[in-house]
């Protein structure tokens, strides 16, 4: 006879992931979650606007605090890439079979799509080492203040891109476009809104990185001109990790990413999504309120389901 179906499955180790874990952890629920080592957090050189770290905390040093927070209770972490997410052929065994690419199989009542998003990096020679030592930013929301005054290049085009810029304009007055070659593609009214607001768009190549004691500060573009700047930022967009749902018909909004109803559950009964991979704000904060969310409906659902629970 087949071991009881867990109560969860949460694929993603990210700070929804995780804290999705300290949540049912705390609700002695059975569930595992499976974590990638991939979460874009693990990028963030320091942020500022993370509530109850004053002095700024790194993405590595939150990731470890919130895993050994919901280790602490008892959650289960294991590495492993998801595969396919898909239903059980016998109710029996639960709702949900999740499969890795390793081979494992993981039954559970619900699921808890925590998979996040991966940044779409420019094309530039000489960049590898500066990404991924944080030198081009990717949230503009989250570190706007730390780039007041300076001198910030927006790598992007397309209406997006556009919106970044301008929205980084209430923190500098220097602000530019690069499009990497790509025609910007945008209608009249907003190449007008751009330079009402002193935003320049350069649309040649980038042939050159120039960096200096580990920061980029300049860029060369095809016709020869230097560019300099204190800060770049990546306007290139971001693509959701939702392949692994989309066997169970999983419904996505306009971004491609999972569109959710009440307490985070998508079409798909007892699936859930949080974090970046839902339609909405990219924020840390937001990835948790999902989380407490999600976690909490579906131990009212194992509630209900025991016969524990008098109403909804």
């Amino acid at each position: 006879m087949s071991a009881a179906p867990l109560d969860s499955v949460i694929v993603g180790g990210g700070p929804a992931g995780l804290t999705a874990a300290i949540y049912l952890a705390r609700y002695r629920r059975r569930f595992v979650v499976l974590d990638a080592g991939a979460s874009r957090t693990s990028w963030i050189p320091r942020s500022h606007n993370h509530a109850g770290f004053p002095d700024g905390v790194t993405g590595t040093e939150l990731l470890a605090r919130m895993r050994a927070q919901a280790e602490r209770y008892g959650a289960v972490i294991e590495r492993a890439v998801v595969a396919a997410v898909q239903r059980c052929a016998d109710p029996a065994e639960g709702a949900f079979e999740v499969h890795t690419e390793d081979g494992r199989t993981h039954r559970a009542r619900t699921a808890v799509m925590a998979t996040g998003v991966i940044d779409v990096e420019p094309v530039l020679p000489n960049l590898y080492q500066a990404v991924q030592r944080g030198l081009i930013r990717h949230c503009p929301i989250c570190d706007g203040y730390e780039v007041i005054d300076h001198r910030v290049g927006v790598i992007g085009h397309g209406a997006d891109a556009v919106g970044e810029a301008l929205w980084l304009r209430t923190y500098s007055p220097d602000v530019t476009m690069l499009t990497l070659g790509v025609p910007m593609d945008l209608t009249g009214a907003e190449r007008r809104r751009m330079a009402e607001a002193g935003v320049r768009a350069v649309e040649e190549p980038v042939v050159e990185v120039h960096t200096e004691a580990g920061r980029i500060t300049a860029l060369t573009t095809a016709a020869g001109e230097r560019l300099v700047f204190d800060t770049l930022y990546s306007a290139l967009g971001a693509v959701p990790r939702v392949d692994p749902a989309r066997p169970l018909g999983v419904t996505l909004g306009s971004t491609g990413r999972f569109t959710v109803g009440e307490h985070q559950q998508t079409n798909v009964d007892g699936l859930y999504a949080i974090g970046d991979v839902v339609e909405g704000l990219n924020q840390i904060s937001v990835a948790m309120g999902h989380a407490a969310l999600a976690a909490t409906s579906i131990h009212r659902r194992r509630l209900k389901g025991e016969g524990r629970l008098l109403s909804d």
